[in-house]
């Protein structure tokens, strides 16, 4: 019997280090487990989830401490009539003596709750996975229980048999030094990993994966297995045909049908993982992307706020290096966007799945640096400096991260009411507006004169950065911020001021081409003469639309290709002016006719 407690003791004892270390190198990882489990659909303690970090690291440290007091033999008798109901079951298990191993008690106290978490979760099939083990050794609800129910055994064994745990050093000065040294190591640990990661990462985006092919699936795998019952109803009488998904042939009338899987198939590691913006997938496009920087923000509104000035230091200097970088967050544009612009961040957020998001890196703010999909490194905001950065053959060493930022608010500005100006007012408008975080005040009324009253302050403000003769392009404010400068002078009477400055940018690289060639076509009809691109279509008061008149329209096709142009003139004209739009060239007369019968008819 003594062998049988001593092999039960360390057995015990070993699982609950174990488990309770694998917690504490991710206690951020066991609350979000614990946030399930509090979730109104499951245990419905909703006022537990602010807590739920807390409560993480208090269990996983009462884990790993029990567990060495179990070894150690440390321990004061305590009595316990102070547990409802404990000392009666005690004595009905034959228990006589109800003054019990204190270190025996909590282990008894906190298995009894891991087992009724597992068997909740394996019952009503609430949590798929209770975290018992973290990442590491993934256990199915049942498995958990069982698990959860041997060691409740042999806990009880040690209960009925304390007498023959006995402590490892007869010292009490040694005792208590150990589990002081072992409750501050815990804590010194936990603290480690929560302001930098976990120290062992066993997830499917550690370090070291790549992306792509844990999201593949291999030749041979097992797939999933259905079956369907089909209900008929064959004479009066119920009748279920089983299939693997035909349609059975039955003499009688169709009910209806039920399906149960009866195999499940192979799930990749990676399933889950999507690159999103708008209504467009980049995902492929980043994946294949090398010196790619993502900045992981699960929830903008409970990201670390104070993280972001080491996120922006790191980001810029990988810009400026020649990196990719952009954000991953499953908050919408309206709150990101923002968020985007008051921390002067230099890159754009995408979508993301929160829960992928909490899987890929233990931080929020989180830094991962991948390559074609390869995770290369992954930090904690705290530890943004030790990123690894090379000066890459498309560096941008003179990257203007000020005068970026400057040009970004201008931009906003820019676009703040002619996004409203193009939704009729209403309940439309009042939408747009609101989920453009403006109040009511600021989406009703003369929009127009508010947006001038912008574009004047606007038009200021970039004079005074063009007025040194350099248009703030790629190269020095990066991209889409290179067409800030363009779009205000675009929106102002100073085409014909600014219009060789904008070519010598685009014909550089600093500008898409194809908008100077916007600007030149509207500045060509603004004077009265044919454009060059066909960009520009006009509509006089109730008059029939019409493209303006091109120069040499026979070639205009070619020259909108090298300019960038991705349609032709013709299906250009459809989508400025609908499908039943037809494009036709007509000469600068017959436009001249156009404007005339308009005033004519204003008259």
């Amino acid at each position: 019997m003594k062998i049988a407690v001593q092999i039960a003791r360390f057995l015990v004892g070993a699982l609950f280090i174990f488990s309770g270390f694998i917690k504490l190198n991710d206690p951020l990882g066991f609350s979000y487990k614990l946030q399930e489990y509090f979730a109104p659909e499951v245990l419905n303690l909703e006022f537990l989830s602010p807590y739920a970090l807390l409560i993480s690291i208090i269990l996983v440290i009462a884990e790993v401490v029990l567990g060495i007091a179990l070894i150690i033999g440390y321990g004061k008798k305590i009595p316990v009539w102070f547990i409802p109901f404990l000392p009666r079951i005690l004595r009905l298990l034959g228990f006589k003596n109800v003054r019990i191993n204190s270190t025996l008690l909590l282990l008894l106290l906190m298995i009894i709750f891991f087992t009724f978490l597992t068997f909740y979760s394996a019952y009503f099939n609430k949590v798929t996975d209770c975290g018992c083990f973290g990442d590491a050794i993934p256990l199915v609800p049942w498995e958990s229980f069982i698990k959860d129910v041997i060691l409740l055994v042999l806990i009880l064994f040690l209960l009925a048999f304390q007498k023959y745990i006995q402590p490892v050093f007869k010292n009490k000065i040694v005792q208590n030094s150990i589990i002081f040294l072992s409750f501050a190591a815990c804590m010194c640990f936990g603290y480690y990993v929560l302001m930098h990661l976990p120290w062992l990462d066993f997830r499917a985006y550690k370090e070291g994966s790549n992306i792509t092919k844990n999201m593949e699936i291999p030749e041979g795998a097992p797939e999933a297995i259905f079956e369907y019952h089909w209900k008929f109803n064959v004479n009066g009488k119920e009748e279920i045909v089983t299939t693997s998904g035909g349609y059975p042939q039955v003499e009688g009338e169709f009910v209806g049908y039920e399906t149960e899987q009866v195999q499940e198939g192979y799930i990749p590691p990676v399933h889950d993982f999507t690159i999103e913006k708008g209504d467009d997938n980049f995902t492929t496009t980043f994946l294949e992307k090398e010196n790619l920087i993502a900045i992981v923000a699960y929830n903008i509104d409970k990201t670390e706020r104070e993280g972001y000035y080491n996120i922006r230091k790191v980001t810029e200097e990988a810009i400026r290096k020649g990196y990719t970088v952009i954000g991953l967050t499953s908050s919408s544009p309206s709150v990101h966007e923002p968020f985007v612009r008051d921390y002067k961040l230099p890159f754009e957020f995408y979508y993301t799945d929160e829960t992928t998001l909490k899987t890929i890196v233990r931080a929020s703010p989180g830094i991962v640096s991948l390559d074609k999909g390869t995770i290369l490194q992954k930090l904690h905001y705290n530890d943004a400096e030790d990123l690894i950065l090379n000066s890459l053959p498309t560096a941008k060493p003179h990257l203007n991260f000020i005068l970026k930022y400057q040009l970004d608010s201008i931009a906003v500005l820019d676009q703040k009411y002619r996004k409203l100006m193009q939704v009729a007012e209403g309940p439309e408008r009042k939408a747009l507006g609101e989920s453009l975080g403006l109040d009511h005040a600021e989406y009703s009324g003369d929009l127009w004169k508010r947006q001038i009253a912008l574009d004047t302050s606007n038009l200021r403000k970039i004079e005074s950065i063009l007025k040194a003769g350099i248009y703030p392009g790629k190269s020095l404010v990066g991209t889409p911020t290179n067409i800030a400068a363009w779009s205000v002078i675009q929106h102002s009477n100073k085409i014909p001021e600014y219009l060789d400055l904008m070519k010598k940018a685009g014909k550089a690289g600093e500008l898409p081409f194809r908008l100077v060639a916007m600007m030149e076509d509207r500045y060509l009809m603004n004077e009265g003469k044919h454009q060059i691109y066909g960009t520009q279509g006009m509509t006089y008061h109730n008059g029939e639309p019409f493209i303006w008149p091109i120069e040499n329209p026979e070639e205009v096709n070619k020259r909108r290709e090298e300019a960038g142009f991705n349609s032709t003139i013709e299906v250009y004209a459809k989508n400025l002016f609908g499908e039943d739009f037809e494009y036709k060239n007509i000469t600068l007369e017959e436009a001249e006719v156009k404007r005339l019968a308009s005033i004519k008819d204003q008259e």
